[in-house]
């Protein structure tokens, strides 16, 4: 399995981002796709993960504020992210999995997310 992210960078608080992975591979593998984000000195946390169904699980963190969706048919995940704060700064990881609260079994290269005025 193989997932490309892209689509980080600098925004000011309370800005939008949207962050893409696109991935290829093994299909059960891709059952899940999902974002995890580790800030500096912090341990690599989830963000949100969706299946194919579209269930969804967020962070508390981020929910009613990041939205998360996929297209099955290109294998791409999305993270919407909307009233970005200073303590989303982090690098963003996209995984996949084959079930809806497993760990990741593949992860991307990260992205820089950061938040600062």
């Amino acid at each position: 399995v193989q997932l490309q992210a892209s689509g980080g960078g600098l925004v000011q608080p309370g800005g939008t981002l949207r962050l893409s992975c696109s991935a290829s591979g093994n299909f059960f593998s891709l059952n899940v796709m999902g974002w995890y984000r580790q800030a500096p000195g912090k341990q690599r946390e989830l963000v949100a993960r969706i299946n194919r169904d579209g269930r969804t699980n967020y962070a508390e963190t981020v929910e009613g504020r990041f939205t998360i969706s996929r297209d099955n048919a290109k294998n791409t995940v999305y993270l919407q992210m909307n009233s970005l704060k200073p303590e989303d700064t982090a690098v963003y990881y996209c995984t996949s999995a084959f079930a809806l609260f497993s760990n990741p079994e593949y992860w991307g290269q990260g992205t820089q997310v950061t938040v600062s005025s």
